[in-house]
């Protein structure tokens, strides 16, 4: 197994990107701990990952608080003795307005989590992961700040900060063996895309699958890749198959945006 004896911290836990990338992570032999502001959704990932028969624990984390974060990392490290990979999974979808139609101010949300809350949470483990020898942060970006799409502004401004970052970071920690890499994923195929789908098809009277395939025509893969298939991604920049990789942003999306 590709993470035999790791422990790795995954936020943003409920169904889809946090489940899968926790399930993928444990599978490969990971420990975990897992957060999320949904006490609910959390136990039952926790619930899953043990089922693999791995050590778990949940802690309800709101990533904006400095608290929550360190709260987060103190109890992984109590429990498990330290911290190797860290997947800053949670996000806010931003505003969603275009931009003549929205307000400014409320921007901020987007970048509280997506930039600030990502950072602020990997800021804890720094020291963590520098007792340890290094380790690995993965934050999970995003195909809009490839694509410019209407409406997308304030999620992608957040994301594409978060992606600047990671970069600086990984110059800056690399002599202390910690690496930052982004996995940038594009359309997921589940329940948020499927009902946007349904939203879209009805408003233009066509069956959800003419949005499907009209989506799948712009990938080379011919499908829309799901969340299980982007955790592979995320494994691999955990684990030691990218021991010489820092500083890179990956796009997982069936080919449909190349760089």
């Amino acid at each position: 197994m590709l993470l035999e004896g790791k422990v790795a911290i995954v936020s943003g836990i409920g169904p889809g990107m946090g489940r899968d990338i926790s399930l993928r992570l444990a599978a490969e032999g990971a420990d975990l701990a897992l957060g999320a502001r949904t006490p609910e959704r959390l136990e039952e990932v926790a619930a899953e990952v043990a089922a693999l028969g791995r050590r778990v624990i949940s802690v309800p984390t709101d990533i904006t608080r400095d608290a929550d974060c360190a709260a987060l990392v103190e109890r992984t490290v109590a429990e498990f003795g330290g911290v190797d990979v860290l997947v800053n999974n949670a996000f806010h979808t931003g505003t969603m307005k275009r931009f003549e139609d929205d307000d400014l101010d409320r921007w901020q949300q987007a970048l509280d989590v997506n930039l600030l809350g990502s950072l602020r949470l990997t800021k804890q483990l720094v020291p963590v992961m520098k007792a340890r020898g290094g380790g690995s942060v993965v934050m999970i970006s995003t195909m809009s700040t490839r694509v410019a799409n209407p409406a997308f502004a304030s999620y992608a401004a957040s994301k594409a900060g978060l992606n600047a970052a990671t970069q600086a970071l990984a110059r800056e920690l690399g002599a202390d063996q910690i690496r930052l890499n982004s996995v940038l994923p594009g359309y997921i195929w589940g329940d948020a895309v499927r009902d946007y789908f349904e939203r879209a098809a009805k408003a233009r009277g066509v069956d959800q699958q003419v949005m499907y395939d009209e989506i799948a025509a712009k990938i080379p893969l011919g499908r829309i890749p799901d969340s299980h298939e982007i955790s592979g991604a995320v494994v691999f920049f955990a684990s030691e198959l990218s021991s010489c990789i820092t500083g890179q942003t990956l796009d997982v999306n069936g080919g449909q945006v190349m760089y």
